[in-house]
């Protein structure tokens, strides 16, 4: 009995702690940064197009019993998958991939779980206050920014104790530094401050947040991961690219927020040339195969041919024509190109850290084609007579595309390695 009774002590208090069934996937999900931020950005990929078609079916069939959120629809649609969605899988690569980029320890577990569990959080609670809950939706934006200014400190002091003169680090923290201030904004004008304070927080998260930082590490990878597979590949990484691309999305935030549409073209047109070079000079044409390269390459392309789309529109007003392309330009770059990169990015980076083979596969492929379908419908949607119905369509496809592919990517972050190795 005496060699027993210590084992019997340690036993009641450690499953008083924590409950059996919790510890192992809470040790799992605290193992690796892009764990906890990949599934709650997964979990969001769902949840922000479910609420999003619900709420276009209220105003197409009429319901008039659906609680409307506290703020402008599409504001709220615009702010939660800008800094909700899309941030979390960027946070949880950059997370990871910070360290290595600039020589530096990993970055502990207490950090990265309060960015995932703040943001997620944050954005739950948000959604909840949709629900026509001004209150509830201030605390879920408040909890956010505690997430992104916990996330970007981290990454600046990994910065910081580095030395090292890194541009695509400085880059993403500029960026996620503009979306601290956009979050900010936006928080700002749920407690009372004008409306163009949420104007400048959304327009901020698509050119200064989301582009620039989807840039910069598509800049950073797509040719080193080519590189790395394809013989006889040149890669190219010109450090011109960023120090350009910066002023070019600036001036053309500064031109938007400005109501100068009709003047966008000077700055579109050059940053249509900027990333279709990069498109080209990446030599997509011989990184076709694996599945897995190729469709970083793919998704790279709806980049450029966004800003054709954004130049051709402002040329438009500027000839006197009205915004003939409506919101075409912006869901060719919202879907187009960060969702099929997201796909691309996030389904590499998931088997790569889960030790398996890194290939596509039927679901990611499936995800992939069909989200290519939903930036046609979206599109379509806009020249379409009866456009809220398409929006519908478009967003339930959105759905359907993702779901199987979220599904699996839970299953492999709530699951241990395949190799055996921690991470």
């Amino acid at each position: 009995m005496s060699s027993r009774e210590p084992r019997m002590r340690e036993s009641p208090s450690s499953s008083q702690t924590v409950p059996p069934a919790v510890a192992p996937i809470a040790a799992l999900l605290a193992a690796a940064p892009h764990r906890p931020l990949f599934l709650a950005g997964a979990l969001a990929v769902l949840t922000s197009m479910a609420w999003w078609a619900l709420e276009l079916a209220s105003m197409r069939f009429g319901w008039h019993r659906w609680p409307q959120p506290p703020v402008p629809p599409g504001w709220a649609h615009a702010m939660l998958t800008q800094y909700g969605m899309l941030p979390m899988f960027m946070f949880g690569f950059l997370l990871t991939t910070f360290p290595k980029w600039l020589a530096r320890p990993s970055i502990p577990p207490r950090r990265y779980v309060v960015v995932a569990g703040s943001v997620f959080a944050g954005y739950l609670l948000s959604h909840v206050g949709l629900l026509d809950m001004r209150w509830v939706l201030r605390a879920g934006i408040a909890l956010m920014l505690f997430g992104y200014l916990v996330g970007v400190a981290t990454l600046a002091g990994v910065l910081r104790a580095s030395g090292h003169r890194n541009q695509h680090a400085w880059s993403c923290l500029a960026g996620l530094g503009l979306g601290t201030l956009g979050l900010a904004a936006f928080l700002g004008f749920l407690f009372g401050a004008p409306a163009h304070c949420a104007r400048f927080a959304i327009k901020l998260g698509t050119f200064g947040l989301l582009v620039p930082v989807y840039f910069t590490v598509a800049h950073r990878m797509v040719a080193f991961f080519s590189g790395n597979v394809v013989k006889g590949y040149v890669v190219r990484r010109p450090d011109w690219s960023l120090p350009l691309m910066w002023p070019l999305l600036l001036a053309h935030l500064a031109l938007d927020l400005a109501h100068a549409q009709a003047w966008l073209w000077l700055v579109d047109a050059p940053l249509a040339l900027l990333f279709g070079w990069h498109a080209i000079a990446w030599q997509p044409w011989k990184a076709m195969r694996p599945g897995i390269l190729a469709v970083l390459h793919l998704a790279f392309a709806w980049l450029p041919i966004a800003f054709v789309l954004y130049a051709v529109q402002s040329l438009c007003l500027f000839a006197g024509h009205g915004p003939i392309l409506g919101l075409a330009p912006l869901h060719v770059l919202t879907i187009g190109y960060f969702g099929s990169m997201l796909v691309a990015m996030v389904t590499r980076v998931t088997q790569g850290h889960s030790g398996r083979p890194l290939q596509m596969g039927a679901v990611p492929w499936a995800c992939f084609a069909l989200l290519q379908g939903v930036v046609l419908l979206r599109v379509w949607a806009e020249l379409a007579r009866d456009s809220y119905l398409w929006l519908i369509v478009a967003a339930c496809g959105w759905l359907v595309a993702f779901l199987p592919w979220v599904i699996r990517s839970a299953w492999i972050y709530l699951t241990p390695r395949v190799d055996g190795k921690p991470g």
